[in-house]
């Protein structure tokens, strides 16, 4: 069971300052997605872009990194759309959220040292790096099959709820 928590809290005026983008967060559930409806030859993009409540004309652009990466494979014409060219237990999101986000250090030091000149002594630059080796740690180990499993159990425990 996949079993992992990650609370990184930085606030500057009540606005969240450290979070990851919308190319992270709706390429995931894309692929989630994708996941969840695959075996049935490709899932054309309106359909996901439908269920996942994203644009469209952004989710082509989400897609394009992941088809030229080799995670996902693009069929043109009227039964097209896209399909995992992996099995959902090979795809860990180490490999799809820099393809989506870049870098995903908190510091341009952590980077490229020649940035800063302070680089050697620096202790902030320590804390920083920690944040992103637990950060890398939990996308290193968690799978989109984990995702898959996590949201059918979600979908199950909601369908077994019981209301008054």
């Amino acid at each position: 069971m996949l079993n992992w928590t990650i609370t990184i809290n930085l606030v500057n005026n009540g606005e969240q300052k450290l979070k990851l983008s919308t190319r992270g967060q709706y390429g995931t559930r894309a692929l989630l997605d994708l996941a969840l409806h695959s075996g049935n030859g490709p899932v054309p993009l309106k359909d996901i872009a439908s269920r996942q409540d994203i644009s469209l004309h952004y989710l082509e652009h989400l897609i394009g990194p992941l088809v030229t990466a080799g995670i996902v494979g693009s069929t043109r014409g009227a039964k097209g759309g896209i399909q995992l060219n992996k099995h959902p237990h090979e795809i860990k999101l180490s490999e799809v959220v820099p393809l989506l986000e870049g870098s995903l250090a908190l510091v341009e030091c952590l980077n490229n040292p020649a940035s800063c000149p302070r680089y050697d002594q620096c202790v902030t630059r320590e804390v920083w790096d920690r944040m992103k080796q637990a950060l890398d740690e939990v996308l290193e180990s968690t799978t989109l099959q984990d995702l898959v499993e996590r949201q059918l159990s979600k979908e199950q425990s909601k369908k077994e709820m019981y209301y008054i």
